[in-house]
């Protein structure tokens, strides 16, 4: 466990950041509820009549003057693509960045494989995308229990669920691409993240693209879809799928790969 350790030693600062930062935001929007909450149903009434809009981002189907819409709205974006950019990046960094820091030369001169390499540090990722989202979820529940505010605890709680799972798929899929790599690829993760963000907004829009569901991790963590119970299990399945063949993929190569 000496490899995990050390990863999880080395990414304590990004996590703590990444994790206050979001956490935090979380927070504070869940704070900002109360005030705002007197102009809700004009705002949830104008949003829905919105069109095309409303329907890209779901607010055609959440009910945004209730708690739990707005905190699928607001707090879930933030999760969302916060903790998506945060499990991307750390992923990329994994395999990658032991050669672009030209660490892998000391690595490798231990009696450890590189299967056992590999496989630690994917337990690493895992366990600070974890840790994270509990923080996350400790902030968004701790933030309406203050508020005095009563939600749907079980729907709350999937929704994490859902997105803790995203940001795994995301992950695997970010690992398996580190292992080709050769230095960290920060902007191809941010990019893996970004494009599979829209192509939920896509899928919103048009009918015709609904196929994306089995390639895009924000069809089932979606908020709308998943308090109103449109989430079938096939998108989650294929989720789980691409993310354990990316993570696979990624433990294969790196067992063979020529390390420059």
């Amino acid at each position: 466990m000496t490899v995990l350790r050390k990863e999880l030693r080395a990414g304590a600062v990004s996590f703590l950041v990444w994790s206050a930062v979001v956490g935090g935001l979380m927070a504070v929007c869940v704070g900002l509820y109360p005030s705002m909450a007197g102009s809700m149903e004009d705002m949830s009434a104008l949003f829905a009549g919105m069109g095309e809009f409303s329907a890209a981002f779901g607010l055609d189907k959440l009910q945004f003057g209730s708690i739990m819409g707005f905190y699928g709205t607001e707090c879930g974006n933030i999760l969302g693509l916060g903790g998506a950019f945060y499990a991307a990046v750390t992923a990329m960094g994994l395999l990658a960045g032991e050669e672009g820091g030209h660490t892998a030369e000391f690595l490798l001169t231990h009696p450890v494989s590189r299967v056992q390499i590999a496989v630690e540090k994917l337990a690493a990722l895992f366990f600070m995308v974890l840790g994270m989202n509990l923080i996350c979820l400790a902030c968004g529940a701790g933030g309406i229990l203050f508020i005095g505010e009563e939600a749907d605890w079980g729907d709350l709680l999937r929704y994490h669920g859902a997105l803790l799972l995203m940001q795994l798929e995301i992950g695997g899929l970010c690992f398996g691409l580190s292992s080709l790599l050769r230095r960290g690829g920060f902007g191809l993760a941010m990019g893996l993240a970004a494009l599979l963000y829209f192509a939920g907004i896509l899928i919103n829009l048009d009918s015709g693209l609904d196929w994306l569901r089995f390639l895009t991790p924000y069809y089932y963590a979606d908020a709308a879809r998943l308090f109103a119970g449109e989430i079938q299990a096939a998108p989650v399945l294929a989720g789980c799928t691409l993310g354990a063949l990316g993570a696979g993929f990624g433990l294969w190569w790196y067992r063979g790969k020529d390390i420059a």
